[in-house]
């Protein structure tokens, strides 16, 4: 080592030595002796051969300074002399005045520098400007959006396609007598051109070798030194795989550096992409790679590391400095900027592609990041600022597209220093994206690539990312970037189409099908019915491939809205795809007939409920939004001919997206609640602003392009068939025959409120018809119509509104130009913020059902509203507003209203609600009933109104309504409304009933004055009738409405309670057996004396059997015994660090590693409590699922969920069934069977005198073993002379009862609560395990006691059946866990807790009577005293100890209370047990503790009231 670092330090003084020979250099010499020679390259080569290696890499310290002036001197200072053929400093300088400044700006940005977008003038959101340009255009008096540069991109100033007006800024305004296309070429002299073709050919063709070159020992031909040192480079490489920590332990460890050292070496490494870490001969340096491979390629590839020859590594150097220079050079002239562009475009001798910028770029990803960034730096300041080779070099890299994002897909480099990023610069031209796409199909080619890298499909060919690796997740990350690429592509829609620009968007419109089709469908689920799903399957990989190509559809159904042919070409493909995808849509299901009210339609029997349904469905997506483009554009109106809208099947449009619908309203009904979380936020993400537009509207879109090219009432009887209500609405009686069968509540309650989501849907078909196409509306009115149900709800900040409209995709949501109509802003005050608030006109516009309100969002509008209205003195009825008409394709939509069908779910409600004990029917389905008759009324009178003749009106609900029902007995839906305004029960709906009747009534008027037919005078009369005495009859109405409510509420009470006991009748009466039975068992063990109580400790203690006991695993739903020797069954439980109970929290835990927990203090400054859920699993159950939960938090690298509540590394996982927080399990144990003894039992002193005879032998134990080898014969003496208890059996070892698994699982939750409690890292050999385990125990039981104190209930008598499940598991665990723990380790324990009641001679440091928590010691004597006990074969009962070591702790417990009592308040005895509760309170303990006790089979009752004879 010391001769290498010696050769070391000579090296550094070579540099000193050669700089009188390099400074004697003459770079004018060079320069003519190279314009003279007729090979340059080679003379260039020799030069460089001969001083590069003299100037780079000379030692293992560089020496930038140094290296750049001889550098400038020897190399540069030539080539700057060569290009002008004169001194560089004149030549250059005649050149700078020459030029023509450039109109373009050209600045490249660095990372965080600011860039300006104007909002009004850019054409896409990439168009930026920098500060300087910003500042001195006419966008800074606009609409702008400022942000921070990632870096690598440069501004648009001066480019006309960037900007719809203001382009130039005044700096960069073009000079209007300058040529707009006049050559840069033309400025130069030939000779300085040919000069400049010669050395830029060889300089960059070296750049380009040197940076290229992959051979590590070796030199391209021409460069080998005159002289080859041995000298070596450690090379160590970039990647995003390995941490900062990583490196520099690594680092370390190879190379022996110091942490700070180490620090520097992975900082640049990061910085520049690769750095040498040691300098010498090949062995020294081969050496320190073997060490890094080594320790970073256990776990994940290695780090790259390369030993490089050190003229390879300042060849390398030089390669940098040269490319940097061209592009120094190429800003005096743009003359020169087009000889560089022609060189670098320049095919090779191999023919295409093989220019010097293709081979740079298809190189991209073997490069490291320094390298990478000095030639993206130099193809932006040349290709890109000469418009002629940009087109050019567009070309090229359109041509290379595949290979690079291939080559990008396999490197683990950021994309912003991969040469994939210039996309952005490139795709965003207009022209140029356009041309791309006619001359190399580049569209097709994004999508094609971007569907090939996503390999991982089902069998139907659709993806999947269900148990996807992380490799395969690290590249869905990385492919995301092609839909980008696309993006830009389309965000500028062409005005003037090619037939050759069709034919290539058509085509890649076909490609983009074949993507959408392998959505179509994907992520399946299928609902789970009788258990918890037990892993939740990914989601966020679809849903995020979703969100990224939101935008695309949009702009793909954009671009096809601009051209007929297109349009009518791309809807038949999306039809004939849709068609592919589900040509036999019945998959498999039979065949049926629905009949209802005269009709009759053929569909199929699906159930959502049971089989598979997905959420994905963008090919009917793509083809609703055409559908509507078709009536938007007119195209259907004016060539129906080209259209295949004869070959449409209605049921197969409708299908999908309705299974889709139906399934939104399952889970809002509870029926999928076993599917877990995955599905709900499937649900919310379906309709959350961010998707909503590409998935939830469009599949409205659908429903209603479907429903209305179809009979309206089949198109109600296949909703009310996939939302599983055609049997309840074609069945007579329904309500009745469902009381009689006395139905299941919750079934009732999931077909209420899947009927309220039927009415609504229905709302939705009929009543969105404000997007253009759809209604006869413009595109501003859909925007107004989301700001104004925004602001019913309350008033709103303009981020607010922002964050609540969908954004296109420029990031606008076009709230600018129509908010001033439709509100009004109120600055905000001191403080606070500005809000926008609704104007009073816009009110009457208000939709209750607004499609797009959550449910919470819909609860408080309605609340606002009707306040509004009470406050205005109105009734607050909240009537549906005015529509816009239908446009004609969709105008048959409104024939639902007055279908058959229709009238009939009306009526059957109507009819429900007219008896107010039915559980069947609901308020809010009532209300969306009202709702629907009001919106057909509207309707009606709307048409009325507008029609220029009678005839014109085809439209006839109040007709219809006046009519009697289908059974002609039944009464009309105008009789039952009538009916309905005087009900009791419905006051709250009785104002919209009013409006109902008043608008009825107006509509009946027109039509009387129209001389149509008139309503039977009966109805008419009834209205007049009721119009006239409302506002009387209102005033006492609403005087009743609490006390109604109140009424119907304590009505519906009984009802149930009636019904419940009724249902249930064989259920209470088994109740009643059991209760009886076991009763009479209980006497039959009870003492025949009256007077006698139950025991609950000692010898004497009543007998309780536990019946066998048999649960059922939540995860696998099989029922288990539990036995010792059967599979372990365990509790979720979690077990955490407390100080609830601290009466001292300045008390803190200095060093847990030392730490002996085995007395509490009587502070309780801190303790372990165990709680549990209740939830039962096989041990290997949990154990595979937490597996998989750990899996897959490993394998998600991403969510869209930002944060968790748990932490898997830590131990922590969800309740499968529950949800409920948890770090481990408790393992259930059988009740231990007693050792009862009719033998006379021992007293408490003799008791005492035996467990120290116990000890005493135990100690002796300890020592013969201690010394077994070492002892003379004196130790095996005294331990014969010992004598031992009769009975007693130290070296009998016991048998563990327990089987395996229960043995696994007593260790796992001992560990967790050792690890927990004491904060430390797991250990289960660790003698305090046990000592936590008894602590928690105690602890927990402490405080329930204290809980069930506060709140006055019994000891234990009161105890959900959650906390008494914990409570059981606990204990017996408790007296469980020593026989997986080293019994003489326990054994020790117990010893030393008896000697702090009982004083041992052989036990040192037993703490004061008042530094002890009496309860947490008897537990801990209580659960350890097995350990002793096991050995004994006396007959001594164990009934008996516990008895006994109660009394021993009560009394001890009774001497605290003495010592700590204030004198004066009470003596003797008699004082202690009437007042002494409130005096240990008094002094911070607690007298109750007394009360509470454990047996080692979990029996826990003890108390003043329960005490045997001579107790």
């Amino acid at each position: 080592r010391r001769h290498k670092m010696a050769a070391a330090e000579a090296d550094l003084e070579v540099p000193t030595a050669l700089c009188s020979d390099l400074l004697d250099l003459s770079a004018k010499d060079t320069a003519l002796k190279w314009l003279q020679t007729s090979e340059l390259p080679k003379e260039i080569y020799l030069h460089l051969a001969r001083y590069v290696p003299k100037i780079y890499c000379l030692g293992p310290n560089l020496n930038p300074k140094s290296e750049d002036l001889l550098a400038q001197l020897a190399l540069l200072a030539p080539l700057d002399f060569y290009l002008c053929g004169e001194d560089p400093a004149v030549g250059l300088t005649k050149l700078k005045q020459a030029n023509k400044p450039s109109h373009l700006c050209g600045h490249v940005f660095k990372v965080g520098e600011p860039t300006y977008s104007c909002r009004e003038c850019a054409a896409d959101p990439t168009c930026v400007l920098c500060m300087g340009c910003f500042l001195g255009s006419v966008h800074k008096d606009h609409r702008y959006r400022m942000t921070t540069s990632g870096g690598g991109g440069f501004c648009d100033c001066g480019d006309t396609e960037a900007w719809k007006k203001g382009p130039y800024c005044q700096k960069h305004e073009p000079n209007i007598s300058d040529a707009s296309e006049e050559d840069p070429l033309a400025n130069l002299s030939d000779d300085l051109i040919a000069r400049a073709y010669n050395i830029f050919s060889v300089m960059l063709k070296y750049a380009v070798d040197m940076l290229t070159w992959e051979k590590e020992q070796e030199l391209p031909p021409g460069l080998e030194p005159p002289e080859r040192e041995d000298t070596y480079y450690c090379m160590l490489f970039n990647d995003e795989v390995h941490t900062y920590e990583q490196v520099i332990y690594t680092l370390q460890k190879a190379v022996n550096c110091t942490q700070k050292e180490a620090v520097s070496f992975a900082t640049t490494v990061d910085r520049d992409g690769r750095k040498s870490v040691r300098y010498g001969d090949f062995q020294f340096c081969e050496q320190a790679k073997t060490v890094i491979v080594r320790n970073t390629g256990r776990q994940s590839k290695p780090l790259k590391v390369q030993v490089m020859h050190s003229s390879v590594v300042a060849h390398q150097c030089f390669g940098l400095k040269v490319l940097a220079w061209l592009g120094h050079v190429i800003g005096y002239s743009d003359g020169l900027r087009r000889v560089l562009c022609q060189v670098g475009l320049q095919n090779g001798p191999e023919g295409e592609n093989s220019s010097l910028v293709d081979t740079l770029m298809l190189c991209d990803s073997k490069l490291w990041k320094g390298a990478r960034n000095v030639y993206h730096q130099l193809l932006m300041s040349s290709l890109l600022m000469d418009l002629k080779y940009k087109k050019l070099f567009a070309i090229q890299f359109a041509k290379n597209y595949r290979r690079l994002q291939t080559d990008f897909m396999e490197d683990d480099h950021e994309r912003v220093v991969s040469v994939t990023a210039l996309s952005v610069q490139l795709f965003t031209v207009p022209t140029m994206a356009r041309m791309l796409i006619t001359e190399e199909n580049l569209m097709a080619t994004i999508i094609r690539t971007f569907v090939d890298h996503l390999r991982h499909r089902d069998p139907q060919g659709r993806f999947q990312f269900e148990r996807y690796t992380a490799q395969q997740a690290f590249k869905f990350r990385r492919v995301q970037s092609l839909i980008g690429d696309l993006k830009y592509v389309l965000i500028s829609r062409p005005t003037e189409w090619s037939d050759k620009l069709r034919e290539k968007f058509l085509e890649g419109f076909d490609a983009f099908l074949d993507l959408m089709k392998c959505m179509q469908g994907m992520d399946p689920v299928v609902r789970q019915v009788g258990q918890h799903i037990e892993m939740e399957p990914e989601w966020e990989a679809a849903f995020t491939l979703q969100m990224k190509l939101t935008h695309i559809i949009s702009m793909m159904q954009e671009w096809c809205a601009n051209d007929e042919r297109v349009l009518i070409e791309a809807y038949k493909k999306c039809l004939d795809a849709l068609q592919h995808c589900h040509g036999g849509f019945t998959d498999g299901e039979q065949p049926i007939t629905l009949s209802m009210c005269g009709h009759s339609v053929d569909t199929i029997r699906y159930c959502v409920s049971q089989e598979k349904v997905s959420i994905h469905l963008p090919v009917s997506r793509l083809l609703a939004g055409l559908h509507v483009l078709l009536s938007k554009t007119e195209v259907v109106y004016r060539l129906p001919e080209q259209l295949p809208l004869s070959e449409l099947s209605p049921p197969m449009l409708i299908e999908h997206p309705l299974r889709c619908l139906v399934l939104c309203a399952q889970v809002h009904a509870g029926m999928w609640r076993r599917n877990g979380f995955s599905l709900v936020n499937q649900i919310y993400y379906y309709h959350n602003v961010k998707c909503r537009v590409e998935m939830f509207d469009k599949d409205l879109m659908m429903l209603q392009a479907g429903a209305s090219t179809m009979d309206p009432n089949h198109f109600l009887m296949i909703v009310l068939s996939r939302f599983e209500l055609y049997h309840i609405f074609s069945t007579a009686d329904y309500g009745k025959r469902y009381g009689r069968e006395n139905a299941n509540k919750d079934t009732i309650q999931q077909n209420n409120t899947l009927i309220e989501e039927m009415l609504h849907l229905i709302m939705m078909v009929i009543g969105e018809r404000f997007t253009p196409g759809i209604g006869q509306v413009q595109p501003c009115d859909e925007v107004k119509r989301e700001i104004v149900h925004q602001l019913c709800i309350r008033p709103m900040s303009h981020s607010e509104l922002v964050k609540a409209l969908p954004e296109d995709e420029n990031k606008e949501t076009g709230m600018e130009k129509v908010i001033d109509a439709v509100a009004s802003f109120k600055k905000p005050g001191v403080t606070g913020r500005g809000l926008y608030e609704l104007r009073p006109e816009c009110a009457k516009e208000f939709n209750l059902y607004f499609y797009h309100y959550s449910r919470a969002d819909q609860s408080k509008a309605e609340e606002a509203q009707r306040k509004l209205k009470r406050q205005h003195g109105e009734d607050t009825a909240l009537p549906p507003p005015a529509l816009p008409p239908f446009c004609p394709l969709f105008a048959s939509l409104v024939n639902l209203l007055q279908s058959d069908v229709f009238l009939a779910i009306l009526g059957t409600v109507l009819q429900w609600a007219l008896e107010p004990g039915g559980g069947y029917w609901s308020e809010s389905m009532l209300q969306r009933v009202l709702h629907l008759i009001g919106m057909a009324l509207l309707e009606e009178r709307h048409q009325l109104e507008s029609s220029s003749e009678d005839n014109d009106v085809t439209f006839s609900f109040t007709l219809k309504i006046s009519r009697p029902g289908a059974p002609s007995s039944s009464p009309s839906v105008l009789a039952m409304l009538e009916t309905l305004q005087s009900a009791p029960h419905l006051e709250v709906h009785k104002d919209m009933i009013r409006w109902i009747l008043r608008t009825f009534s107006s509509i009946k008027k027109i039509r009387e004055r129209s001389a149509m037919s008139p309503v039977s005078d009966t109805g008419a009369q009834t209205v007049e009738e009721t119009v006239r005495d409302k506002d009387k009859a209102e005033r006492k109405r609403k005087a009743e409405i609490a006390r109604l409510r109140r009424e119907k509420i304590m009505a519906q009470m009984s009802e149930m309670q009636r019904h419940f006991i009724d249902e249930n009748k064989e259920l209470f009466q088994q109740s009643l057996e059991d209760l009886e039975a076991s009763t009479s068992t209980a006497l039959e063990h009870s003492p025949s004396s009256p007077d006698a109580a139950l025991l609950s400790v000692g010898p004497r203690r009543t007998r309780v059997s536990e019946k066998r006991q048999v649960v059922t695993c939540i995860l696998c739903q099989e029922e288990q015994d539990i036995r010792a020797d059967g599979r372990a069954m365990v509790l979720a439980a979690f077990v955490q660090r407390s100080t609830v109970m601290s009466k001292n929290r300045r008390r803190v835990l200095q060093d847990p590693d030392t730490y002996d927990p085995l007395f509490m203090h009587p502070d309780l400054s801190f303790g372990t409590h165990t709680g549990s859920c209740g939830h039962i699993m096989h041990s290997h159950c949990w154990q595979r699922y937490f597996e998989a939960v750990q899996a897959k938090e490993q394998r998600r690298q991403q969510r869209l969920r930002v944060h968790t509540s748990y932490d898997v590394e830590n131990g922590e996982f969800l309740c499968p069934l529950c949800e409920c927080l948890s770090n481990t399990v408790i393992p259930l144990l059988p009740l231990p069977r007693g050792s009862s003894s009719m033998s006379e039992q021992p007293s408490l002193s003799q008791w005492l005198k035996t467990v120290c005879q116990q000890t005493k032998a135990l100690h002796a134990l300890r020592k013969k073993e201690d010394s077994a080898g070492d002892s003379g014969p004196d130790e095996g003496e005294r331990m014969d002379e010992t004598r031992l208890p009769e009975g007693f059996r130290p070296d009998q070892i016991p048998k563990n009862p327990y089987s395996g698994s229960i043995k696994e699982m007593l260790t796992t939750f001992g560990t967790a609560t050792y690890k927990v409690g004491l904060k430390v890292h797991p250990n289960e050999q660790d003698p305090r395990v046990p000592i936590m385990c008894w602590g928690s125990c105690a602890y927990t039981i402490q405080s329930i006691e204290r809980l069930l104190h506060d709140e006055e209930k019994p000891l234990f008598g009161s105890l959900p059946c959650r906390q008494d499940d914990c409570l059981r598991s606990l204990t017996r665990f408790g007296a469980a866990c020593w026989t997986v723990s080293s019994l003489p380790v326990v054994q020790n324990h117990f010893t030393r807790l008896l000697a702090a009641l009982v004083p041992d001679e052989q036990v040192e440091n037993s703490p004061g009577l008042l530094d002890v928590d009496m309860f947490h010691l008897l537990v801990s004597l209580v659960l350890s005293y097995h350990t002793l006990h096991c050995h004994d074969s006396s007959g001594l009962s164990l009934d008996a100890a516990q008895l006994h070591l109660l009394h021993l702790v009560t009394m001890a417990h009774i001497v605290q209370i003495l010592l700590t009592s204030v004198p004066g308040e009470g003596s003797g005895l008699g004082f202690l047990l009437e007042g002494g509760v409130s005096s240990c309170r008094s002094t911070g303990l607690r007298l109750s503790q007394k009360e509470s006790v454990i047996d080692g089979c979990g029996v826990v009752l003890f108390g003043r009231d329960h005490h045997g004879p001579g107790e």
